[in-house]
């Protein structure tokens, strides 16, 4: 099928058309309506009028990246990494990821399942709504996804095709590398350059040559680690939820990268809510419920990737008998505290990025109030430099929530 770019009168028919979307709808009349407001692809929700209820939300990727515009041209390939990389997660948690309907790579469009329950966890964290499941939904989601993507589990036929499949991601992998590891630390036309201007806090930042050397190591392990499939742009924004139900969506930047990565990009996203209610709110409770999600989906996270690993007895790094019992649980300890050290590196990189980087976040970047915002920015720089600065020799989870807690 040949790409055509739909837009909100072209897609009823297109999808009129499909066998799978009118099984779903039946005879119903149907409406669509534009909802995304992402900063790559463009996002419509079709409901039927008769059930308002009965919808589906169709995204389709277009040849240019939506937040910067068309002069910044960006291929549409990034569509076909999102549904296959649903697609496998799906298969290992159906209850955290949303159905697919339909998908049509060379259209570049997936239609899929309408969280209408559900709401962005970035709006629900900055509304100081808590989530008392989410520890618990997202801390088996990231042990799975990464666990079972990896060779730890995989044997080294199957690993490697998953590397071929996925690390064609390439525009992508290199917005990352430009967007959360160059372009936001220097003087540059994608950033905020509005506030970057006579900013003495941007100014110091683009010196900070000892911090910049420590962003260079993490964009190093970024583009050469090849530990699991991760989603790649894991924050709040790509996350919905309700008290019950936790989905992740939105995986265009999946690519094998290291086991950090994801976790890392949301914790960065859960201190920025922090810093948000520290700058803005200033209500503890609710900062202090941030504090213990970060400490219980990390903790969380440590015991079921574990519990996994000791069920697989057989993998490509491993032969049952290689390793003594104790040998084998110090690896795994040592192989454990790898893992959160680099989520701390890339959590710094992720949070630091967001103040005058492209594509800035609701927390820092929509804060009305220039002097709370500019608070706000600093608390962030502050935190973010400790986490780049200390993520190697970071031991234990206490730690990490201590600089959080010092910085204010």
């Amino acid at each position: 099928m040949q790409y055509k770019e739909l837009n909100v009168d072209s897609m009823l028919g297109f999808i009129q058309n499909l066998e799978t979307i009118k099984k779903y709808f039946g005879s119903d009349e149907l409406s669509v309506a534009e909802i995304g407001d992402g900063n790559l692809n463009y996002v419509y929700i079709v409901k039927s009028l008769q059930n308002p209820k009965k919808a589906l939300i169709v995204k389709q990727a277009v040849e240019y990246l939506r937040c910067v515009g068309e002069e910044y041209a960006l291929s549409r390939e990034r569509m076909s990494f999102e549904i296959r990389a649903l697609k496998i997660f799906y298969e290992y948690l159906p209850s955290f990821v949303p159905k697919i309907y339909y998908e049509n790579e060379d259209m570049s469009l997936v239609i899929m399942q309408y969280l209408d329950e559900h709401i962005i966890m970035r709006k629900g964290l900055i509304e100081k709504d808590t989530y008392p499941k989410f520890s618990e939904h997202i801390s088996t989601y990231l042990a799975s996804t990464l666990f079972y993507t990896s060779s730890l589990y995989l044997q080294s036929d199957k690993k490697r095709e998953l590397i071929d499949e996925f690390n064609k991601n390439t525009q992508l992998c290199k917005l990352s590398e430009d967007f959360v590891f160059t372009t936001a630390y220097m003087e540059h036309d994608t950033n905020d350059n509005e506030n970057v201007n006579l900013n003495p806090h941007a100014k110091r930042l683009f010196e900070d040559m000892e911090f910049k050397s420590k962003i260079l190591n993490l964009k190093y392990k970024f583009m050469t680690q090849t530990d699991c499939l991760v989603h790649g742009d894991l924050h709040t924004g790509s996350i919905m939820l309700n008290k019950d139900e936790t989905y992740v969506i939105d995986p265009e930047f999946a690519f094998v990268g290291a086991f950090g990565f994801d976790i890392g990009a949301l914790v960065a996203n859960l201190v920025n809510s922090y810093i948000h209610h520290s700058v803005v709110t200033k209500n503890e409770e609710f900062k202090n419920y941030l504090l213990k999600t970060i400490k219980d989906v990390l903790e969380l996270f440590e015991i079921k990737f574990l519990e996994l690993w000791a069920n697989q007895k057989e993998s490509a790094l491993l032969v049952d008998g290689f390793l003594d019992e104790v040998s084998l649980d110090n690896f795994k300890l040592e192989f454990m505290k790898n893992i959160l050290r680099d989520s701390i590196g890339f959590a710094g990189a992720k949070i630091a990025r967001r103040v005058f980087g492209v594509a800035g976040v609701e927390e820092i970047r929509g804060i009305k109030d220039k002097k709370l915002r500019g608070e706000a920015e600093v608390l962030a720089l502050k935190i973010a430099r400790e986490f780049v600065m200390k993520y190697g020799k970071i031991d234990n989870i206490d730690e990490i929530l201590e600089i959080i807690k010092n910085a204010g």
